[in-house]
């Protein structure tokens, strides 16, 4: 197959950031884009605007994030300066801009290895400009950005339909029992100490785990998302001395570590029926109900986010942010009837029984969809 470098197809423009005095709020001048934080599903979320741009991109270059995480893709909308944390792919074509946007896509762990630097990971300019392109007939080109394009959009939708459920589930929370910041209803508070137990995770030795078979072991990664993804899994010879530590189906978990500042801990999953059984690993929790609390209202409970920042303000580390057994046991929250608790919980199941659904056609779409990146660049 005959190749083209990158640099042969379309202009590249490395981003530069201006001085932060052209930064703004008002939309005084272009929308300003500096890294991947800004990137929402189909365009970039205009946050900040600058009226004193160094570089800048055009409607519809890619625009591609060159520090790390290296490779994450998006379109520039309008025109737009970008930072020096973007490049932006000028290609006119636009059948071929697509194609080498895909292309991006499945050359995303071959970028990242490329990067360089002691404090954060990053490319240069040169290492976009050395891509390898494969130069395939327009013909069977337009098939398959047709093929991907068409995968993509049903993708989108079954994650909008999961969202938009969700959101139901939320709002059926608010109509039953009130904003759970003001409580409007008066229900009583109590610690969650008076009604449920927190079991830490053990702190297995990764050296030991096995990756093919076992009893799977939940890190964070495997819970941190809201529900179970079975990714990176590791398992565990069964071990009856473990037993404190197996969780099983309908148990729920919370994450306990994370970064300082982000929302990537403090998270609640209650586990499917993927495995029978599984074990607990450090750095996560086992939320033991007793009598007069559901699971599904103490889940959505822990999802409000004025209820998650009463954990996920305890400030511990400078860099790593920890939620202690006790910061749990002692977070006071509304405790309803629980007769009414239980009269969400039927709604909830019955909601989460066509997310469940929506999530496998998902999930099968985005198997279709990682193959066919395969084949086609792979």
């Amino acid at each position: 197959m005959e190749y083209k470098s990158l640099k042969d197809i379309a202009q590249i423009v490395m981003g530069q950031s201006p001085d932060s005095a052209s930064y703004n709020d008002n939309c005084d001048g272009l929308p300003f884009f500096q890294g991947n934080a800004d990137f929402g599903e189909v365009y970039p979320t205009e946050r900040v605007w600058c009226n004193d741009p160094k570089k800048t991109a055009e409607p519809g270059d890619i625009l591609i994030s060159v520090r790390a995480p290296i490779g994450a893709l998006n379109y520039a909308k309008d025109k737009c300066c970008i930072g020096r944390g973007l490049a932006a792919i000028r290609i006119d074509d636009e059948a071929e801009r697509n194609y080498v946007f895909h292309l991006l896509k499945a050359r995303n762990t071959d970028l990242n290895n490329k990067g360089t630097g002691s404090t954060f990971k990053a490319i240069g300019k040169n290492v976009l400009e050395e891509l390898a392109v494969p130069q395939i007939p327009r013909d069977e080109q337009q098939k398959c950005m047709d093929m991907m394009d068409l995968l993509e959009s049903i993708i989108r939708e079954r994650k909008n339909q999961i969202r938009k459920l969700d959101e139901l589930i939320k709002a059926r929370f608010v109509e039953l029992f009130g904003d759970p910041e003001i409580n409007p209803m008066n229900w009583p508070e109590q610690p969650l100490s008076e009604r449920l137990d927190v079991l830490g995770g053990y702190a297995f030795k990764s050296e030991n785990f096995d990756e093919e078979s076992g009893i799977p072991v939940l890190r964070i990664g495997n819970v941190n998302s809201g529900r179970f993804k079975p990714v990176n899994m590791v398992y565990w010879n069964e071990d009856a001395s473990l037993e404190r530590y197996a969780i099983y189906p309908g148990d729920l978990v919370m994450s306990l570590t994370g970064t300082v500042g982000k929302d990537d801990y403090g998270n609640v999953c209650i586990l499917g029926n993927d495995y029978n059984k599984y074990y607990l690993n450090q750095r996560n929790a086992k939320l033991e109900i007793k009598e007069g609390l559901d699971k599904y209202y103490l889940s959505q409970l822990l999802k409000f986010e004025c209820i998650k920042k009463r954990l996920t303000g305890i400030s511990r580390g400078v860099r790593q942010a920890n939620i202690a057994n006790k910061d749990i046991l002692n977070l006071i929250v509304p405790i309803p009837p629980i007769e009414k608790q239980k009269s969400y919980s039927e709604f909830v199941e019955e909601v989460d029984k066509s997310k469940t659904a929506v999530q496998k056609s998902l999930d099968k779409t985005q198997v279709l969809f990682d193959s066919l990146m395969q084949e086609y660049f792979g």
